[in-house]
Protein backbone atom coordinates (compact mmCIF):
# COMPACT_ATOMS: atom_id res chain seq x y z
CA UNK A 1 0.00 0.00 0.00
CA UNK A 2 1.54 3.38 -0.94
CA UNK A 3 1.78 6.13 1.20
CA UNK A 4 -1.03 8.16 -0.37
CA UNK A 5 -3.32 4.92 -0.23
CA UNK A 6 -2.36 5.17 4.06
CA UNK A 7 -3.03 8.50 4.16
CA UNK A 8 -6.60 7.66 2.56
CA UNK A 9 -7.21 5.20 4.67
CA UNK A 10 -6.33 6.90 8.32
CA UNK A 11 -9.17 9.86 6.86
CA UNK A 12 -11.46 7.82 6.19
CA UNK A 13 -10.70 5.94 9.66
CA UNK A 14 -10.66 9.16 11.57
CA UNK A 15 -13.77 10.54 9.76
CA UNK A 16 -15.15 7.14 10.70
CA UNK A 17 -14.70 7.93 14.15
CA UNK A 18 -15.46 11.46 13.83
CA UNK A 19 -18.81 10.91 12.53
CA UNK A 20 -19.53 7.85 15.31
CA UNK A 21 -18.76 10.85 17.98
CA UNK A 22 -20.81 12.94 15.86
CA UNK A 23 -23.68 10.74 15.80
CA UNK A 24 -23.41 9.76 20.05
CA UNK A 25 -23.51 12.95 20.43
CA UNK A 26 -26.67 13.81 18.60
CA UNK A 27 -28.27 11.20 20.11
CA UNK A 28 -27.27 12.54 23.94
CA UNK A 29 -28.88 15.39 23.13
CA UNK A 30 -32.09 14.20 21.85
CA UNK A 31 -32.12 12.09 24.23
CA UNK A 32 -31.52 14.71 26.77
CA UNK A 33 -34.17 16.65 24.84
CA UNK A 34 -37.05 14.83 25.57
CA UNK A 35 -36.06 13.47 28.79
CA UNK A 36 -37.56 12.32 31.11
CA UNK A 37 -41.04 11.22 29.19
CA UNK A 38 -41.51 8.41 31.90
CA UNK A 39 -41.47 7.79 35.63
CA UNK A 40 -38.16 7.99 37.25
CA UNK A 41 -37.04 5.53 39.64
CA UNK A 42 -35.55 6.26 42.93
CA UNK A 43 -33.54 3.54 44.66
CA UNK A 44 -33.05 3.40 48.61
CA UNK A 45 -30.64 1.22 50.47
CA UNK A 46 -32.32 1.69 53.37
CA UNK A 47 -35.73 0.34 54.63
CA UNK A 48 -38.75 2.60 54.63
CA UNK A 49 -39.40 5.47 57.15
CA UNK A 50 -35.47 6.75 57.68
CA UNK A 51 -34.04 9.35 56.85
CA UNK A 52 -33.01 8.31 53.42
CA UNK A 53 -36.41 7.25 53.13
CA UNK A 54 -37.45 10.42 53.97
CA UNK A 55 -35.30 12.29 51.43
CA UNK A 56 -35.66 10.55 48.54
CA UNK A 57 -39.69 11.11 49.00
CA UNK A 58 -39.26 14.34 49.84
CA UNK A 59 -37.04 15.41 46.61
CA UNK A 60 -38.60 13.15 44.46
CA UNK A 61 -41.73 14.56 44.91
CA UNK A 62 -40.40 17.82 43.55
CA UNK A 63 -38.62 16.78 41.20
CA UNK A 64 -41.73 14.98 39.78
CA UNK A 65 -43.35 19.23 39.79
CA UNK A 66 -39.95 19.96 38.18
CA UNK A 67 -39.70 17.60 35.29
CA UNK A 68 -43.13 16.58 34.96
CA UNK A 69 -42.92 13.07 35.47
CA UNK A 70 -43.64 10.66 38.03
CA UNK A 71 -41.09 9.28 40.75
CA UNK A 72 -41.10 6.10 42.51
CA UNK A 73 -39.45 5.24 45.53
CA UNK A 74 -37.67 1.62 45.65
CA UNK A 75 -36.12 0.53 49.11
CA UNK A 76 -34.17 -1.97 48.54
CA UNK A 77 -31.67 -2.49 51.97
CA UNK A 78 -29.10 -4.89 52.94
CA UNK A 79 -25.39 -5.72 52.79
CA UNK A 80 -24.34 -1.78 54.00
CA UNK A 81 -26.11 -0.94 50.48
CA UNK A 82 -23.98 -3.28 48.41
CA UNK A 83 -27.62 -4.78 47.65
CA UNK A 84 -29.03 -1.20 46.24
CA UNK A 85 -25.86 -0.12 44.97
CA UNK A 86 -24.85 -2.92 42.85
CA UNK A 87 -28.28 -2.74 41.41
CA UNK A 88 -28.18 0.37 40.21
CA UNK A 89 -24.51 0.21 38.59
CA UNK A 90 -25.91 -2.72 36.66
CA UNK A 91 -29.11 -0.85 35.22
CA UNK A 92 -29.51 0.73 31.98
CA UNK A 93 -27.65 4.27 31.94
CA UNK A 94 -30.41 6.28 30.62
CA UNK A 95 -31.96 8.56 33.74
CA UNK A 96 -34.54 6.74 34.59
CA UNK A 97 -33.01 4.61 37.49
CA UNK A 98 -31.15 7.16 40.39
CA UNK A 99 -29.71 5.89 43.95
CA UNK A 100 -30.21 8.32 46.69
CA UNK A 101 -27.10 7.12 48.03
CA UNK A 102 -24.91 7.93 51.18
CA UNK A 103 -21.35 8.45 52.74
CA UNK A 104 -20.94 5.03 53.54
CA UNK A 105 -22.02 3.33 50.25
CA UNK A 106 -19.55 5.65 48.33
CA UNK A 107 -16.51 6.43 50.49
CA UNK A 108 -16.79 4.01 53.44
CA UNK A 109 -17.53 0.79 51.39
CA UNK A 110 -14.40 0.87 49.37
CA UNK A 111 -11.88 1.04 51.91
CA UNK A 112 -13.61 -1.33 54.41
CA UNK A 113 -14.75 -3.95 51.83
CA UNK A 114 -11.99 -3.94 49.42
CA UNK A 115 -11.62 -5.88 46.52
CA UNK A 116 -14.86 -7.97 48.11
CA UNK A 117 -17.09 -5.02 47.61
CA UNK A 118 -19.59 -5.99 44.66
CA UNK A 119 -19.49 -2.58 43.00
CA UNK A 120 -16.70 -0.23 41.94
CA UNK A 121 -18.37 3.35 43.16
CA UNK A 122 -15.65 4.87 40.45
CA UNK A 123 -16.67 3.00 37.58
CA UNK A 124 -19.76 2.07 37.87
CA UNK A 125 -21.33 4.81 39.58
CA UNK A 126 -21.45 8.87 37.84
CA UNK A 127 -22.28 11.18 40.50
CA UNK A 128 -24.93 14.13 40.16
CA UNK A 129 -25.66 16.14 43.02
CA UNK A 130 -24.86 16.23 46.85
CA UNK A 131 -28.35 16.39 48.40
CA UNK A 132 -26.81 17.55 51.86
CA UNK A 133 -25.37 16.26 55.24
CA UNK A 134 -26.07 15.59 58.71
CA UNK A 135 -24.13 16.07 61.57
CA UNK A 136 -23.66 13.88 64.45
CA UNK A 137 -23.43 14.78 68.01
CA UNK A 138 -21.10 13.42 70.91
CA UNK A 139 -24.04 12.31 73.77
CA UNK A 140 -23.17 10.47 77.01
CA UNK A 141 -25.10 9.14 79.71
CA UNK A 142 -26.13 11.64 82.02
CA UNK A 143 -24.51 9.93 84.95
CA UNK A 144 -20.87 10.50 82.89
CA UNK A 145 -19.64 13.54 84.89
CA UNK A 146 -18.75 15.51 82.07
CA UNK A 147 -19.96 18.86 80.06
CA UNK A 148 -17.53 19.12 77.60
CA UNK A 149 -15.36 17.81 75.13
CA UNK A 150 -12.50 18.48 77.70
CA UNK A 151 -13.74 17.05 79.87
CA UNK A 152 -14.32 14.27 78.47
CA UNK A 153 -10.70 13.60 77.00
CA UNK A 154 -9.85 13.88 80.63
CA UNK A 155 -11.73 11.77 82.03
CA UNK A 156 -10.75 9.27 79.25
CA UNK A 157 -7.07 9.85 80.02
CA UNK A 158 -7.40 9.55 84.39
CA UNK A 159 -9.85 6.59 83.61
CA UNK A 160 -7.44 4.04 80.78
CA UNK A 161 -9.86 1.25 79.73
CA UNK A 162 -12.87 2.34 81.98
CA UNK A 163 -14.51 4.19 78.73
CA UNK A 164 -16.41 2.57 76.20
CA UNK A 165 -18.78 3.29 73.18
CA UNK A 166 -21.52 2.18 71.15
CA UNK A 167 -21.41 2.27 67.49
CA UNK A 168 -24.53 1.21 65.06
CA UNK A 169 -21.78 -1.56 63.61
CA UNK A 170 -18.53 -2.75 63.20
CA UNK A 171 -17.23 -0.15 60.10
CA UNK A 172 -20.18 1.99 60.73
CA UNK A 173 -19.78 6.02 60.17
CA UNK A 174 -20.72 6.15 63.89
CA UNK A 175 -17.65 3.71 64.75
CA UNK A 176 -15.43 5.37 62.73
CA UNK A 177 -16.02 8.86 63.90
CA UNK A 178 -15.00 7.76 67.55
CA UNK A 179 -11.66 6.08 65.91
CA UNK A 180 -11.41 9.00 64.45
CA UNK A 181 -11.63 11.20 67.53
CA UNK A 182 -9.38 8.80 69.67
CA UNK A 183 -6.34 9.20 67.35
CA UNK A 184 -7.01 13.09 66.93
CA UNK A 185 -6.99 13.38 70.91
CA UNK A 186 -5.07 10.88 72.16
CA UNK A 187 -7.05 8.68 74.00
CA UNK A 188 -8.54 5.31 74.37
CA UNK A 189 -11.78 4.26 74.44
CA UNK A 190 -13.45 0.29 74.11
CA UNK A 191 -15.96 0.06 70.83
CA UNK A 192 -19.01 -1.99 71.37
CA UNK A 193 -21.06 -2.63 67.84
CA UNK A 194 -24.92 -3.10 67.90
CA UNK A 195 -26.65 -3.91 64.81
CA UNK A 196 -28.06 -0.46 63.91
CA UNK A 197 -28.15 3.25 66.20
CA UNK A 198 -31.60 2.91 67.93
CA UNK A 199 -30.20 -0.34 69.85
CA UNK A 200 -27.19 1.41 70.86
CA UNK A 201 -28.79 4.40 71.65
CA UNK A 202 -30.86 2.02 73.76
CA UNK A 203 -27.81 0.80 75.60
CA UNK A 204 -26.51 3.60 75.77
CA UNK A 205 -29.94 5.55 77.80
CA UNK A 206 -29.79 2.74 80.40
CA UNK A 207 -26.10 2.90 80.78
CA UNK A 208 -24.42 0.00 79.48
CA UNK A 209 -22.40 2.35 77.08
CA UNK A 210 -21.28 5.71 78.20
CA UNK A 211 -20.72 7.63 74.76
CA UNK A 212 -21.66 7.85 70.84
CA UNK A 213 -21.53 9.58 68.33
CA UNK A 214 -24.56 9.72 66.75
CA UNK A 215 -26.49 11.55 63.49
CA UNK A 216 -28.45 14.21 65.11
CA UNK A 217 -31.98 13.78 63.97
CA UNK A 218 -31.19 10.14 65.93
CA UNK A 219 -29.87 11.29 68.97
CA UNK A 220 -31.43 14.63 69.78
CA UNK A 221 -35.14 13.58 71.29
CA UNK A 222 -33.33 11.58 73.68
CA UNK A 223 -31.09 15.05 74.20
CA UNK A 224 -34.21 16.95 74.60
CA UNK A 225 -36.11 14.51 76.58
CA UNK A 226 -33.05 14.62 79.31
CA UNK A 227 -32.12 10.92 78.73
CA UNK A 228 -28.98 11.48 77.37
CA UNK A 229 -26.37 14.52 77.41
CA UNK A 230 -25.01 16.33 74.27
CA UNK A 231 -21.49 17.12 74.16
CA UNK A 232 -20.82 18.91 70.95
CA UNK A 233 -22.02 18.69 67.49
CA UNK A 234 -19.54 17.21 64.73
CA UNK A 235 -19.14 20.14 62.48
CA UNK A 236 -17.68 23.03 61.40
CA UNK A 237 -20.51 25.30 63.08
CA UNK A 238 -23.42 24.96 65.15
CA UNK A 239 -26.66 23.04 63.93
CA UNK A 240 -29.42 26.15 62.93
CA UNK A 241 -31.87 23.97 64.92
CA UNK A 242 -30.08 23.60 68.10
CA UNK A 243 -27.71 25.71 67.99
CA UNK A 244 -27.02 26.05 72.27
CA UNK A 245 -25.05 22.38 71.27
CA UNK A 246 -20.98 24.04 70.65
CA UNK A 247 -18.55 22.25 68.27
CA UNK A 248 -16.31 19.87 68.97
CA UNK A 249 -13.72 22.38 69.03
CA UNK A 250 -15.61 24.82 70.97
CA UNK A 251 -16.08 22.21 73.75
CA UNK A 252 -12.51 21.67 73.84
CA UNK A 253 -11.18 19.23 71.60
CA UNK A 254 -9.44 19.05 68.17
CA UNK A 255 -11.89 19.98 65.31
CA UNK A 256 -13.88 16.75 63.82
CA UNK A 257 -15.92 16.78 60.96
CA UNK A 258 -18.18 13.38 60.89
CA UNK A 259 -21.04 14.13 58.97
CA UNK A 260 -23.16 11.96 57.24
CA UNK A 261 -23.57 13.15 53.51
CA UNK A 262 -26.37 12.08 50.97
CA UNK A 263 -26.27 12.22 47.49
CA UNK A 264 -27.56 11.24 43.94
CA UNK A 265 -25.82 8.97 41.71
CA UNK A 266 -26.64 7.31 38.33
CA UNK A 267 -25.39 4.17 36.61
CA UNK A 268 -21.90 5.07 34.53
CA UNK A 269 -22.64 5.99 30.90
CA UNK A 270 -25.51 7.96 32.02
CA UNK A 271 -25.76 10.86 28.88
CA UNK A 272 -23.56 13.78 30.04
CA UNK A 273 -26.74 16.33 29.28
CA UNK A 274 -28.99 13.76 31.25
CA UNK A 275 -27.07 14.42 34.32
CA UNK A 276 -27.01 17.90 33.42
CA UNK A 277 -30.29 17.75 33.38
CA UNK A 278 -31.02 16.63 36.76
CA UNK A 279 -28.16 18.74 38.36
CA UNK A 280 -29.62 21.51 37.33
CA UNK A 281 -33.05 20.36 38.55
CA UNK A 282 -31.79 19.18 42.24
CA UNK A 283 -29.96 22.11 42.28
CA UNK A 284 -33.23 24.58 41.84
CA UNK A 285 -35.16 22.73 43.91
CA UNK A 286 -32.50 22.87 47.04
CA UNK A 287 -33.20 26.63 46.69
CA UNK A 288 -36.59 26.70 47.22
CA UNK A 289 -37.29 28.22 50.69
CA UNK A 290 -39.96 25.61 51.31
CA UNK A 291 -37.28 22.80 51.41
CA UNK A 292 -35.05 24.33 52.87
CA UNK A 293 -36.81 24.61 55.75
CA UNK A 294 -38.14 21.38 55.99
CA UNK A 295 -34.73 20.00 55.91
CA UNK A 296 -33.65 22.18 58.66
CA UNK A 297 -36.05 20.95 60.60
CA UNK A 298 -34.46 17.30 59.83
CA UNK A 299 -31.10 18.78 60.65
CA UNK A 300 -30.19 17.89 57.76
CA UNK A 301 -27.38 21.10 56.03
CA UNK A 302 -28.80 21.77 52.55
CA UNK A 303 -26.30 20.62 49.90
CA UNK A 304 -25.85 21.03 45.98
CA UNK A 305 -23.13 22.17 43.95
CA UNK A 306 -21.55 20.34 40.56
CA UNK A 307 -21.36 16.50 39.65
CA UNK A 308 -17.59 17.55 39.75
CA UNK A 309 -17.90 18.94 43.61
CA UNK A 310 -19.42 15.72 44.50
CA UNK A 311 -16.92 13.96 42.86
CA UNK A 312 -14.07 15.33 44.97
CA UNK A 313 -15.92 15.08 48.45
CA UNK A 314 -16.31 11.11 47.70
CA UNK A 315 -12.51 11.02 46.87
CA UNK A 316 -11.40 13.13 50.06
CA UNK A 317 -13.80 11.27 52.29
CA UNK A 318 -12.68 7.64 51.35
CA UNK A 319 -9.35 8.73 51.60
CA UNK A 320 -9.95 10.06 55.16
CA UNK A 321 -12.01 7.01 56.34
CA UNK A 322 -9.82 4.33 54.61
CA UNK A 323 -6.59 5.69 56.73
CA UNK A 324 -9.44 5.28 60.15
CA UNK A 325 -10.04 1.44 58.99
CA UNK A 326 -6.77 0.71 58.88
CA UNK A 327 -4.76 3.00 61.30
CA UNK A 328 -7.62 1.30 63.59
CA UNK A 329 -7.70 -2.14 62.66
CA UNK A 330 -11.21 -2.34 61.49
CA UNK A 331 -12.16 -5.84 60.23
CA UNK A 332 -15.25 -7.24 58.90
CA UNK A 333 -16.43 -10.29 60.48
Amino acid sequence: MNSLSLHRRSWLLGAGALTGSLLLAATSHALAADYPNRPIRIVVPYSAGGLTDVLARTLGERLSQRLGQPTVVDNKPGGAEQIATSMVAKSAPDGYTLLLSTMTGLAVNPGLYGPRLQYDPYKELLPVALVGSVPSVVVVHPDLPVKTMAELGAYAKAHPGKLNYGSAGNGTPSHLAVEYYKRQNGIDAAHIAYKGGAPALQDLMAGNVQMMIAIAPEALPMVKSGKLRALAVTAPRRLAANPEIPTVQESGAKPLDASFWYAFVAPAGTPADIVAKLNSALNAILQEPALRSRLTELNVEVGGGTPAALVELIRTDATRWKKVIDEAGIKLD
